[in-house]
């Protein structure tokens, strides 16, 4: 079942399945954000402050078979609450990345962020906490009569995202999201279109990836 929407998460914390005691990730993060492990977060590997998800797909899932993508599946289906899919892309496992691509971001429309090993995917999880408690602070000390528009979480990922794509920084990535709007119309652009916003060169790359 997806019960991490009951849990609250503390401010600025992060909890974490049981299942990663004692692995790499968790040691990461350890001293770098305050994580708790809990045994009830169902199909969900960590849980942010902000009602985010992360679901960690290691190589060793990938090699395993799909009870990873019935796990996605099922949090798709059973949740509303924002999944964020943080997927090691190895040597070994990189052979299946790009049917997880079109499951993660094409089928299920959540966001698809690789790293090259546990390290990394506690780097980035310290990344959206720390984003998590920035847009916090913000609303705390906000006057809700003048509370302006910001970016979601979501988006910051889907910023990241796009930035995972060869030769694309984070400028290029702000004009494409800018012009596409999403991940999904980005994905379906003609090579045309892409050439108007970020050049020849840099439009075969995005086409490609």
């Amino acid at each position: 079942p997806v019960t991490a929407g009951s849990i609250v998460v503390p401010f600025g914390h992060v909890i974490g399945n049981e299942k990663w005691r004692g692995s790499e990730v968790a040691q990461r993060l350890q001293g770098k954000v305050r994580l708790i492990f809990e045994d009830g977060l169902g199909l969900v590997d960590f849980h942010l402050s902000n009602r985010t998800c992360i679901l960690l797909i290691s190589e060793a899932d990938l090699v395993a078979g799909d009870e990873y993508k019935r796990r996605l599946v099922r949090f798709r289906n059973a949740s509303s609450l924002r999944g964020i899919v943080i997927v090691e892309k190895t040597q070994i496992s990189n052979q299946y990345y790009s049917g997880v691509q079109k499951l993660v971001v094409l089928e299920l429309g959540m966001v698809l962020l690789p790293v090259a090993n546990q390290g990394e995917a506690s780097q980035l999880i310290i990344q959206l906490v720390s984003f998590c408690v920035r847009e916090q602070s913000r609303d705390r000390g906000a006057n809700p009569f003048l509370r302006k528009q910001r970016a979601q979480p979501a988006e910051a990922a889907v910023l990241q995202a796009v930035q995972h794509i060869p030769g694309v920084g984070k400028t290029k990535a702000l004009l494409l999201l800018q012009q596409f709007g999403s991940i999904h119309r980005l994905c379906n652009a003609s090579t045309s279109e892409l050439e108007q916003v970020v050049g020849q060169t840099v439009a075969q790359q995005v086409y490609t990836f």
